[in-house]
């Protein structure tokens, strides 16, 4: 039986558009676009080299790079990354001289301090690929990175230096901003002493010590984490108030302190293994002390912090069963484990802070 299409209803009978629009359906099914764009250029270091020469044409850009795509390639690549601001361009096509947006400039040149395109790089090397199995991954409830081909994610990276090296800068990268805003807002004035548990790199106990120099700071994570710490903690001049210590949070005891922090640590785990690690920091605390969660809390009514609900999806591809949670959950794991109250404070974009006293 032959049948026919429903009227559309998005015009009126006088042709006249009615006030629908396909533009945010079209930016983000087709964001991948614009992402590998950014990418793309974030690995040929494009906003580096544009850096070092005070902007170039097109044609030196390519021959400095040793690029084999045609012009009008190029061009619309480096056009792409203008039009959304990354770059600035005087001139057109041949005569165009592009140089760096203030943010690219800032935040994208690897010989600045401020470079904080680690998470990029991750995010090409393995996120990308990764993500294009979402679907699969929401169907079977299964991890999408490495596990797919049986090696244990955290069990191969923290056995290849580079990669460790990688995953390390990736996550100072992408909570810096919130660990210097954890520094200047949270009234640590009562504490003398604080151990962050997952401490990676250091980054976050490095931060606190700057603006908070009465606090001895502990950087806690596996062994093979330890000399990546030590190396940033000497870089700052700082190895006479941050300490390193290895081990297991899961097999061992925390180190006692008055502070216990915890930066993208929780979201890895199922809730069973949150609440064994919010009860190990509750154990590691004395009265009055604080466990600290530095995260993109999601807000309660799960509308609003976007990348928080992002990066929980990204748990799943990550670990299977890690998610990201609200406040309202947080407050309900601190009190089943013995935490009085609880506090949130926003920090840096996304991110927050969950804290629990006890």
């Amino acid at each position: 039986m032959e049948t026919t299409a429903p009227p559309k209803t998005n015009t009126n009978i006088k042709g006249q558009t009615a006030p629908h629009s396909p533009e945010m359906i079209m930016k983000i099914g087709m964001g991948f676009m614009a992402s590998k764009v950014l990418l793309t250029a974030v690995q040929l270091e494009v906003f580096t080299i544009l850096a070092a020469n005070g902007g170039m044409s097109a044609a030196a850009l390519k021959q400095r790079l040793g690029l084999k795509c045609t012009d009008r390639h190029l061009y619309d690549l480096l056009d792409t990354l203008t039009h959304f601001g990354f770059l600035q361009r005087e001139g057109l096509l041949k005569t165009a001289v592009y140089t760096n947006g203030a943010d690219a400039d800032f935040f994208l040149d690897r010989k600045k301090p401020t470079y904080m395109a680690g998470i990029l790089a991750m995010a090409n090397n393995r996120l990308y690929s990764f993500w294009g199995n979402l679907e699969e991954a929401i169907r079977t409830g299964e991890q999408q990175n490495e596990a797919k081909t049986g090696e244990d994610f955290f069990g191969v990276l923290y056995s290849d230096p580079v990669r460790l090296r990688e995953f390390v800068n990736a996550m100072a990268d992408v909570q810096m901003g919130a660990f210097m805003a954890l520094g200047q807002r949270f009234d640590f004035s009562a504490y003398k002493s604080l151990v962050d548990i997952g401490g990676s790199g250091g980054h976050l106990s490095i931060m606190l010590a700057i603006v908070q120099p009465h606090l001895k700071c502990t950087s806690f994570d596996l062994p093979p984490v330890e000399p990546i710490a030590k190396e940033n903690i000497a870089y700052f001049n700082l190895s006479d108030r941050i300490a390193t210590a290895s081990g297991d949070f899961f097999a061992d005891a925390l180190p006692k302190a008055d502070v216990i922090t915890m930066g993208n640590i929780l979201h890895d785990w199922d809730e069973e293994k949150k609440l064994i690690l919010m009860r190990k920091a509750y154990e590691a605390l004395p009265a009055g002390g604080a466990f600290v969660a530095v995260e993109n809390v999601i807000d309660n009514e799960r509308r609003q912090n976007g990348f928080g609900m992002l990066l929980s999806l990204n748990m799943l591809i990550e670990t299977g069963t890690g998610f990201d949670y609200t406040f309202d959950d947080f407050t309900g794991w601190a009190k089943s484990v013995g935490f009085s109250r609880t506090e949130l404070m926003p920090l840096a974009g996304p991110t927050s802070a969950a804290i629990a006293y006890k």
